[in-house]
């Protein structure tokens, strides 16, 4: 026998991927591959503690306290006429802009047990996108599921960290929830992408002109809250208050941190901007940081048509 006919015979010595081609793989098999990293025991360890300790707060700390959804709260309870009735720190505190206010206005029409587990299940649908296969593990990192149990917006920046660069209108969302972690357009500025700047700039001036037009009032009530309250709130009350910079310091730090960024392709430096540079910086802020895997994995962007890169390429 020749050595073409023992090639053809015996594919897989030759070809090692010929068998995989012709048997595709059950889908059970392709789950317990991704699966496999829970296999090593401090992976595995480290995920269940996560659950645990995120099926703790919402059985057993949530009914007791009453503290289940603090955050989500707020959103359903909302009236987008008058969003900052409820003053700064007490349960149902609005402190978004009023253009969020109105997004969640239809949420009042559900009950708030139906809203909080669509706004958590969103939230933890972000966190699955974001993480894969990981998801069980980065419950074990506490500002997450605390970021589930109370259901802020920490998880969804996140998710604008990582799409803003391709998708720059997503960083209005930013914007025109926690306000400060807009500095994160210095990444455009820095890397001359004006038209993605413009398209953040642009999407973020649209919504709230219409916002505006809906309810003018409601945007003069936002300015006056956020200038009798701003040396206010519940993070000024804790004891570790005095460890946490103030705002100018961290927001001139993420500065930094971006212009570095922006000039060395480290686009992983952004969501670590965006936690340095949020207004309050509470427990679960850090939930921001699970975008960072997925930066550090996906390429570079293409530059845009003002970068000098494509300059010199034209």
């Amino acid at each position: 026998m020749s050595s073409v006919d023992a090639g053809a015979e015996h594919p897989t010595a030759e070809h090692p991927t010929a068998d995989r081609r012709a048997t595709p793989r059950r889908p059970i098999d392709r789950l317990a591959d991704r699966l496999r990293i829970y296999r090593a025991p401090t992976v595995l360890g480290l995920s269940c503690f996560g659950v645990v300790f995120l099926g703790w707060l919402l059985l057993i700390i949530g009914p007791e306290k009453g503290t289940t959804g603090f955050d989500a709260f707020a959103y359903w309870a909302v009236s987008p006429w008058h969003p900052y009735a409820t003053p700064l720190g007490q349960v149902g505190s609005f402190t978004y802009t009023p253009a969020v206010a109105l997004f969640f206005a239809p949420a009042h029409n559900l009950m708030f047990g139906a809203f909080y587990v669509l706004w958590a299940g969103f939230l933890a649908a972000n966190l699955v996108w974001l993480t894969r296969r990981h998801a069980f593990l980065w419950l074990a990192f506490i500002p997450v599921s605390l970021e589930l149990y109370e259901a802020n917006v920490h998880l969804l920046l996140a998710t604008v960290c990582v799409l803003g660069f391709s998708y720059p209108g997503l960083w209005s969302i930013g914007i025109l929830t926690k306000v400060t972690p807009g500095i994160s357009l210095l990444w455009f500025v820095v890397r001359r992408e004006w038209r993605s700047l413009a398209i953040a700039l642009g999407t973020t001036a649209a919504i709230v002109l219409v916002s505006f037009a809906i309810a003018p009032g409601a945007w003069f009530d936002w300015v006056s809250f956020l200038t009798s309250s701003s040396s206010t709130g519940p993070v000024d009350n804790a004891s570790y208050q005095w460890l946490i910079p103030p705002l100018v310091l961290r927001l001139a730090l993420a500065a930094v941190l971006i212009v570095w960024g922006a000039r060395t392709d480290r686009r992983w430096v952004v969501p670590v901007a965006t936690v340095l540079a949020m207004p309050v910086l509470w427990i679960t802020s850090p939930a921001v940081l699970v975008a960072i895997p997925r930066l550090r994995q996906k390429p570079s962007a293409p530059a845009s048509k003002g970068t000098p890169e494509s300059a010199n390429s034209a």
